[in-house]
């Protein structure tokens, strides 16, 4: 039924599953990948949704490193649309929204065409381990499957509780059983530590209910984008409108009205709940100055009634939940089809692992998702990508993969992680990125697509497509940093546009770098307009250009600041380095140095209470 020994064995489907799984395989390792339901396979659990505020970012840097979650979403989306456009690049964020059954579709269809993966429906509820090293796993049904290395992408399974009201049960998601086994084997055998955290969700209910003509429509894209920088899937030819309501004081009144009746206020939550995605019940109670909130009506599909009511997670009764949405714009007479609830689950501590996703205390032993204390299908496909990519550089005696911090979202996240840890659901944003102005989601595939090629995840063909962008790129501003305008040309735009005018010719470079002048305002000018056409200039390409152009002072700063980093980052540390006998290190150092391990003097530099004098005692030693 099994191969003898699986070199990689995944378990769980979710978002980090499904990504780990196709990394490892993809680059040559026999996997296995194990989870309760095969039907359930890298479903959107959540609202049905990718991308967002540096969440789109990490789905472009995912599919620029060889991963799959861009090109599911394209192939599901039904609507898209570019965040934060009125902002400077580093902000824009790509979202979609997509059809829920078809992207779970999609990732079964490209995970069955897998020759080197096998799929099979178990539970797993212990590891096998010898000497603090895998061996393999043990299912529910007594099934014993041995593979040299495991990845944990258990998301909210272990020893999960769904709450509704005062209705408990046990569950890792509605309908579905629990994981118990895992936690108490790493816990009490082998000194892992964990903590509780809790997520929910929102009720769905029946668009066809819904008074939409109170509502407020919300478009897609006039010209849609995809996430894929390479797959060639069909361009979005229609798509679906979502709409915007508005809670308001009755809503509110009425919630707190029933406060006691949330589990989230009676003590029945243990768990830390999501700081930046609250239930309504804790939007209500810690932001009781705001007169209203925002409800995020969004299509579960092309095809289906069914409406995610986003912004209205809760943990109500379902009475309670129905009560409060008929007060609602728009929802004077929905119907429920699902009502919300909060979840919550165990999780383990990241600080546990070493940058690779591996566990510091059992060898192959990798964790990916939710498990590491993270929030959203983004953050956890993200780090199943980087868990299947290093499991399978480990288990052939290769270097790993670490991505640095100025070198993509991806390795903010787990170094955010491993050095810091999280209390609550960590969830991914630009601010938390020191150099979002290199991190664009525009330039994800010339920073990571060489690497992804690297580790055999990128094909030749993509490599020539992508030469071919940077051809193009380069030569384009070859043309705006060497071809003029003339004063006759310029001025009358330049005086449209209220900017200075011209005495004498100026670089094309030198008029576009003006704040009050856009691209648009001067690609119409006829002869650039010729070279455009003669070059075969794609509007990505003169976008690429102009970011380029008219951010270059934060670009040039970025780059220097992120060299150096590099020289810290490239400061490393043996792993048998003896923290505890520098006295002259304080106590707070000494202990946390040796927790955390880290690998180079700028990672060490990024934990909590380490001193820059701490920083130079260390590396005093490091050279001695």
């Amino acid at each position: 039924m099994f191969s003898d020994i699986y070199d990689v064995i995944v378990v769980g489907g979710g978002h980090a599953g499904v990504e780990a799984a196709s990394a490892s395989s993809n680059m040559g390792s026999k996997t296995l990948l194990i989870t309760t339901n095969l039907q359930t396979i890298g479903q959107m659990s959540c609202n049905p949704a990718i991308g967002g505020i540096a969440k789109g970012q990490m789905i472009r840097e995912i599919d620029a490193l060889g991963g799959y979650s861009g090109i599911i979403a394209d192939h599901s989306t039904i609507q898209f649309r570019m965040l934060n456009k009125s902002k400077g690049p580093a902000m824009w964020s790509p979202r979609a929204q997509c059809d829920r059954k078809l992207f779970s579709y999609y990732w079964r269809l490209f995970l069955e065409k897998n020759t080197q993966l096998d799929l099979y429906q178990d539970t797993v509820i212990s590891l096998i381990m010898k000497k603090h090293k895998i061996q393999g796993v043990k299912t529910s049904f007594g099934v014993k499957i041995k593979g040299k290395a495991v990845v944990l992408t258990n998301g909210t399974f272990l020893n999960g509780k769904i709450h509704i009201g005062k209705n408990k049960i046990n569950g890792g998601r509605i309908a579905e059983q629990e994981v118990r086994g895992i936690t108490e084997q790493l816990t009490e055998n082998f000194g892992f530590r964990f903590g509780r955290m809790k997520t929910g969700t929102s009720p769905r209910v029946d668009g066809r209910s819904l008074n939409y003509e109170k509502m407020k429509s919300q478009n897609g894209d006039e010209e849609p984008k995809k996430f894929s920088f390479f797959w060639n899937t069909n361009k979005l030819e229609k798509q679906k409108k979502c709409y915007i309501t508005y809670t308001n004081q009755k809503v509110h009144d009425f919630i707190r009205h029933h406060f006691n009746f949330s589990p989230s206020y009676t003590g029945s939550i243990q768990g830390v709940s999501p700081r930046y995605c609250p239930s309504i019940e804790e939007k209500v109670f810690r932001f009781s100055d705001k007169k209203e909130h925002t409800i995020f009506v969004e299509p579960e599909g092309w095809d289906t009634v069914e409406v995610y009511v986003n912004g209205f997670s809760t943990s109500f009764p379902e009475e309670i939940q129905y009560k409060s949405l008929k007060k609602i714009s728009g929802f004077e007479n929905v119907k429920i089809l699902k009502p919300g609830y909060a979840i919550e689950y165990d999780y383990f501590p990241p600080e546990q692992l070493k940058p690779t996703l591996e566990s510091k205390i059992i060898e192959n032993l990798f964790f990916a998702g939710q498990i590491n204390g993270t929030t959203g299908y983004e953050e956890a496909a993200a780090q199943g990508l980087i868990a299947g990519i290093n499991v399978h550089l480990k288990i052939h005696n290769k270097e790993p993969l670490i991505l640095k911090r100025n070198q993509s979202y991806i390795g903010v996240l787990i170094d955010d992680l491993i050095t810091k840890g999280t209390k609550e659901p960590y969830r991914m944003f630009t601010s938390r990125a020191e150099y979002r102005m290199l991190l664009r989601q525009d330039n994800a595939d010339e920073r990571l697509t060489p690497i992804g090629y690297n580790i055999g995840l990128i094909s030749e063909k993509k490599m020539v497509l992508l030469n071919k962008k940077k051809s193009k790129i380069k030569k384009c501003m070859y043309l705006f940093q060497n071809k003029n305008f003339d004063p006759t040309t310029i001025n009358p735009i330049l005086c449209a546009k209220k900017s200075p005018k011209i005495l004498h010719n100026q670089k094309i470079e030198n008029i576009l770098s003006r704040s009050e002048i856009d691209l648009q305002d001067i690609i119409s000018i006829p002869f650039l307009m010729q070279e455009i056409k003669k070059n075969d200039f794609s509007k990505e390409i003169l976008e690429q250009v102009s970011i380029r152009i008219k951010y270059k002072g934060y670009i040039d700063r970025e780059e220097k600041n992120a060299k150096k980093l590099l020289k810290l980052e490239n400061l490393k540390i043996p792993n048998n380095f003896d923290y505890k006998s520098i006295q002259s290190l304080s106590s707070e150092a000494r202990e946390k140095l040796d927790y955390y391990r880290p690998i180079s003097l700028a990672q060490a530099s990024r934990i909590s209470g380490i001193s820059p004098s701490d920083l130079s005692i260390l590396l005093i030693h490091m050279n001695r």
